[in-house]
């Protein structure tokens, strides 16, 4: 045996032993410390895991949309990162048991509430369940599509599905905005229903796609490390690199404008929502948001120079996943009281969500060549100049 196959035998053990040990540590939660940090607790891991997966899909249309070949020979890392999906929507359908538990909207108090009883239209378990349904069944589709159409197209040489991936773009972008806006009102803006922002839909989807670019970011940089993507250059890793930093940019704005309206219309029902994150002991995790999302990746990013070195590609990478993980945290945990919970209950379930997610996309890593050499459009790719 090979030393690359014991050291990739001994990782896997190591992740089957981290998620086994947070299955246990999980369940420890649910049945001794409460099944309110229990299901807080798995929806911001189910949430962050269901992001990344849906950010990188979004990338492989978007690719498609317009017709990019510089990512072409890229693409296939954020094909095997959109395997989160299926695993990430499973989860999903998991939290659903714990709607009733942490969902104010579910309790019997809120016949009792004027605003909750005009959102029953919306806020109801049967529409809620139909509405994850729609969402899941849909993501699912485009996943089977897109990734699996793309491994297919590996062996056939068929360049019909080019065609038909790039016909079949729109209606994903329609459906994936749709999707990710009702995925932002269900399952983080209900944990306190009296509250709404028109902006909290678009500011999930640019947490998403930004976390998305990262996380390809460290896919690639990975693999090329590992010398399975020699053909792939510094140009096209450059050129992803940008790509984060324009999008860090607009991730920042859409937060920027949201809080921005909000303080400036000062309603109660509004501010209230923001008063418990960015006072008391909220402040310090609040603080964190625009360091981790902003000031760190765009400094790294701003030159040509940081664009160049991998090392500085990484930093700015693992700064925006950890950032958007943090965002998850501070957008839900605040549900459980005023200051932030951080134990051994969130490191049990960290370890078992982490495991989890790192097996499924180390399985998908071994799926199918690691460029999509089917593709028509990939010698273009890796002939482009900057």
């Amino acid at each position: 045996m090979s030393a690359a196959s014991v050291h990739s035998s001994l990782v896997r053990n190591l992740l089957g032993a981290m998620t086994f040990i947070g299955a246990a540590g999980s369940a420890g939660v649910y049945f001794s410390v409460g099944r309110e940090r229990f299901w807080v607790n798995w929806l911001v891991w189910t949430l962050f895991l269901l992001t990344l997966g849906l950010g990188n899909l979004f990338l492989v249309a978007l690719e498609r949309l317009v017709g990019a070949h510089w990512s072409v020979p890229m693409r296939r890392v954020p094909e095997r990162i959109a395997s989160l999906i299926p695993l990430a929507i499973v989860l999903l359908l998991v939290a659903f048991f714990g709607v009733p538990v942490i969902f104010p909207w579910t309790y019997p108090a809120a016949a009792h509430n004027p605003i909750l009883v005009a959102k029953t239209p919306w806020l109801n378990l049967p529409f809620f369940a139909i509405r994850l349904a729609v969402c899941a069944t849909v993501w699912m589709l485009f996943y089977r599509f897109y990734v699996r159409g793309s491994l297919r197209q590996d062996v056939s040489k068929d360049p019909v599905f080019t065609v038909r991936a790039r016909r079949l773009a729109p209606l994903f972008m329609v459906v994936f905005f749709f999707s990710v806006t009702i995925l932002a009102f269900d399952w983080i803006s209900g944990l306190e229903p009296e509250w709404y922002s028109d902006m909290l839909g678009v500011y999930l989807f640019a947490g998403t796609f930004i976390s998305g670019i990262a996380a390809m970011l460290v896919g690639v940089l990975a693999l090329r490390r590992g010398g399975r993507l020699p053909e792939v250059q510094a140009k096209h890793v450059y050129n992803l690199g940008t790509l984060g930093l324009a999008f860090t940019v607009f991730f920042a704005y859409i937060g920027f404008a949201q809080y921005l309206l909000i303080w400036y219309a000062n309603l109660p029902e509004e501010v209230i929502w923001f008063k418990h994150r960015i006072e008391g002991a909220w402040q310090p995790v609040a603080l964190l948001l625009p360091l981790l999302n902003f000031f760190i990746p765009f400094f790294l990013l701003i030159g040509g120079l940081g664009k160049k070195h991998p090392a500085t590609l990484r930093i700015a990478a693992f700064s925006i996943l950890l950032g958007h993980f943090v965002d998850l945290y501070w957008l839900i945990f605040p549900v459980l009281g005023p200051v932030p919970l951080f134990g051994w209950p969130e490191l049990a379930m960290a370890c078992f969500f982490l495991g989890l997610g790192w097996l499924q996309i180390r399985r998908a890593m071994g799926r199918g060549a690691d460029m999509p050499v089917g593709d028509p459009l990939l010698v273009k790719g890796l002939e482009w100049q900057l």
